[in-house]
């Protein structure tokens, strides 16, 4: 499951401002803003909103770790190969 906190590392890897992810994914920035709000999270979203998310993320060079991949450390995010 997608989390708040790796919509916002993986955001910073990108280096994009959440206006940036606006433009990009089509989606609004209430629903951006509430995706990255720990309280809230992508839990609450649709999926399709989390697939938008995760398309446009994955497509710009960045890989989702999810608990329970076969890398140390947890959930996270890193830069694709």
């Amino acid at each position: 499951m997608l989390k708040a906190s790796q919509i916002r590392a993986a955001r910073a890897l990108l280096n994009w401002s959440q206006n940036e992810l606006v433009e990009k994914s089509g989606l609004s920035l209430t629903t951006i803003r509430r995706m990255e709000d720990d309280k809230i999270g992508p839990e609450r979203s649709s999926a399709g909103n989390v697939a938008a998310i995760t398309k446009i993320i994955e497509e710009a060079g960045v890989t989702f770790l999810h608990e329970g991949d076969q890398t140390p450390g947890g959930a996270g995010v890193r830069i694709s190969e």
